[in-house]
């Protein structure tokens, strides 16, 4: 693997010799990956924030063994996912469901550009399909979160969840099957029920 960022090295070393803002700027910078794990894999609010405060606590413990060989933001992933599939073990909640699959697409972007009212819309899908990603098992909505909201790819993905890219095609395969299907389902029979009324 090529290494990367020679300002993430800095960084890191920086952190090593005790500079506080400099581990301020890698906890800013990845706040936001943390917490779309910790929300997707995790239902359980009270413990979202202790499961964040604890992952980057687990960075600060562990950077002297970052080995520069993937990026630093896919390192702390995987000590996010890691950590979440940890609680979820400990709760004796499934990481992973057998379900069969198929595809789809998954996500909805708003255009500021459009009318209100379709804005609206817009929000309303975006809020539903958020609702049904946090119900699907765990690994299935870390895997949509990952790939389709922060952007990763699958040699990324599967770096963070220790398995194989194709293993993760898969999944996010399934993933996207299981949200459709859920979707079509619920939406369907809530639009049947508004027609009969």
């Amino acid at each position: 693997m090529e290494d990367y960022l020679d300002d993430s090295e800095r960084l890191v070393h920086k952190i090593i010799s005790g500079d506080a803002e400099a581990f301020r700027a890698v906890v800013d910078q990845n706040k936001r990956l943390v917490s779309h794990i910790v929300f997707r894999m995790v239902h359980n609010e009270t413990d979202r924030e202790d499961l964040c405060q604890d992952i980057f606590i687990r960075v600060y413990q562990n950077l002297s063994s970052f080995q520069f060989k993937s990026k630093l933001s896919t390192w702390i992933a995987r000590i996010a996912y890691n950590t979440c599939g940890n609680y979820l073990e400990k709760k004796k909640i499934p990481l992973y469901e057998d379900i069969a699959s198929n595809g789809g697409s998954i996500e909805s972007h708003c255009d500021d550009s459009a009318p209100p009212d379709k804005q609206a819309e817009l929000e309303d899908v975006s809020i539903r399909l958020r609702t049904e990603i946090d119900k699907l098992p765990a690994q299935f909505a870390a895997i949509i979160t990952l790939y389709h909201l922060d952007d990763m790819s699958y040699r990324e993905i599967g770096s963070i969840m220790n398995m194989p890219e194709g293993t993760v095609k898969s999944y996010l395969f399934r993933a996207r099957k299981l949200l459709k299907d859920r979707l079509l389902t619920k939406y369907q029979m809530e639009d049947l029920w508004e027609a009969s009324i």
